[in-house]
């Protein structure tokens, strides 16, 4: 039998820029408008990467998925209302998911970091919120990392001149900046113990060490008709590195650059 060859070189193509990727799905509404569909969408063409994804030496044991979407404005003031927190108008306001250490002691120290560095930069702290989880598909490698998942609420101080929001979006990225290097410097945990995978008015992201079909089924929001966006960018991650013929890829908790990415869950 003949062996099949793909095209020579030709304009910009060239076959040796041809590797294996990770798998990328934009979803948007052309007139801008949030519906609870459009999340629902772009879920399902992250099921539709599954090909594109890794798993690890369980099968239940992804290596990183994730979606990006607007703010869901309507779900979150309803779900802070019930917690006491009050909300600003939308844009006045950031939200982030965040990884914490497991432990007790720990991740109330990087809770309080969290929280310094926003009066630090003169922005108002609101409040936290357990993000609700179901972990029961998850492998028991992801498990024994899995990390204790909270959204922060930060407020805008007083004194924005209307019209440039960007200046309270740079406020929140140097607080999340801040944050992650206070921890550094704290010799309470290690810095994969503790990630911010966003501090937005904009947007906001649920990812981690997930498989495609794990995404929507480990966190709950995503289930909820009141989670709106006229936007959403899903992420199915694959390996970063090809691996020599011959070898077998086993990824474990041992590894530093499992370690790592298993508790920040990098898209």
């Amino acid at each position: 039998m003949s062996q099949v060859s793909g095209p020579g070189a030709q304009g910009l193509y060239d076959p040796s820029h041809e590797h294996d990727a990770c798998g990328v799905g934009f979803v948007a509404d052309i007139k801008g408008r949030k519906s609870n569909r459009i999340v629902q969408d772009a879920i399902q063409i992250l099921l539709n990467l599954q090909h594109r994804g890794a798993s690890g030496c369980e099968k239940n044991t992804g290596d990183g998925a994730g979606i990006l979407m607007q703010i869901p404005d309507r779900f979150l003031r309803a779900e802070c209302q019930s917690l006491g927190i009050t909300l600003p108008e939308s844009g006045k306001y950031g939200a982030g998911v965040v990884f914490l250490p497991q432990g007790k002691e720990a991740r109330e120290a990087c809770e309080r970091l969290i929280e310094q560095a926003v009066r630090d930069e003169g922005q108002v702290f609101l409040g936290w919120r357990d993000v609700p989880l179901d972990d029961s598909m998850l492998g028991q490698t992801a498990k024994q990392s899995e990390p204790v998942i909270k959204q922060i609420f930060v407020g805008q101080a007083s004194g924005f001149v209307e019209g440039y929001e960007l200046a309270f979006e740079r406020k929140l990225y140097v607080i999340r900046r801040t944050a992650r290097h206070l921890w550094r410097k704290s010799s309470l945990g290690t810095a994969a113990q503790f990630y911010i995978t966003g501090l937005s008015s904009r947007i906001i992201v649920y990812k981690g060490m997930l498989n495609c079909d794990q995404l929507r089924e480990f966190y709950l929001d995503l289930q909820d008709e009141r989670v709106e966006s006229g936007l959403a960018l899903v992420h199915s991650r694959s390996p970063p590195t090809p691996f020599p013929a011959g070898t077998v890829r086993t990824r474990t908790a041992s590894s530093p650059i499992t370690a790592r990415s298993t508790r920040c869950a990098a898209m």
